[in-house]
């Protein structure tokens, strides 16, 4: 799946030559905790977002550095701090260096760079325009949307069967499964494994093969040794 099937088409943006509080408000007003700074012509320039307007004088939170702090800190950083604490206008405090992905890009690319970045929100971009943005909350709509549907008719016992197996031995820890009977589409597994992670592991894989009404899990966890020298 794509983000162009499951991104929000209605972006709130802020406009690169509005002041914080305007930026503040628009965040408030659109409830949501940032969105795209764009230039005139619709260019994402930036993002700004609740973290990079909390940290201002006329709140008091600007973090406070020690004398030693000060002197141990290069001057262009202490400048960028200053500029981006105490500027009002919004192009100055956002962040300009921003994560976005285009229409086509996989949800599971998304997912990656979300977890890598840290980050909860991406803009999907076109031609350096902005189209939508997906969320930590998109992506879960996108997985209720790929939910498996009940199997219309039941498959064969021999083929549900046949694809159990093949699909545990395409894992290692998928060795200690010994055998593996069919019937009426619910499936037997036996074996021996080393941990209890690894029979819960067998279990959801033999449920995530479609036709399988219900699994009867057999596999017996067993000692390591016991599993090396039986």
């Amino acid at each position: 799946m794509q983000a162009m099937k499951v991104m929000t088409r209605t972006v709130v943006t802020v406009p690169a030559d509005a002041t914080v509080w305007a930026a503040a408000d628009i965040l408030l007003g659109a409830r949501v905790s940032a969105a795209p700074v764009v230039d005139a012509d619709g260019r994402m320039l930036g993002i700004v977002s609740e973290a990079d307007l909390l940290n201002r004088p006329e709140l008091g939170t600007v973090p406070a550095r020690s004398w030693l702090q000060r002197l141990l800190t290069d001057e262009a950083i202490l400048a960028r701090d200053y500029l981006r604490s105490h500027s009002h206008r919004v192009s100055d405090v956002m962040t300009r260096k921003v994560v976005s992905v285009e229409e086509r890009t996989d949800l599971k690319d998304i997912a990656a760079l979300m977890q890598k970045h840290r980050i909860k929100r991406v803009p999907v971009v076109r031609d350096g325009k902005v189209v939508g943005i997906v969320s930590r909350a998109n992506l879960l709509q996108g997985l209720l949307a790929r939910e498996p549907q009940p199997a219309t008719a039941p498959a064969a016992d021999d083929a549900l069967r046949a694809e159990v197996v093949a699909v545990l031995a395409g894992h290692d820890w998928g060795a200690g499964v010994s055998n593996v009977v069919v019937e009426n589409g619910v499936v037997h597994v036996w074996g021996n494994v080393a941990s209890p992670t690894v029979r819960e592991a067998v279990r959801v894989a033999a449920e995530n093969v479609p036709g399988v009404q219900r699994v009867v899990n057999k596999v017996v966890v067993l000692p390591r040794d016991a599993l090396m020298f039986g």
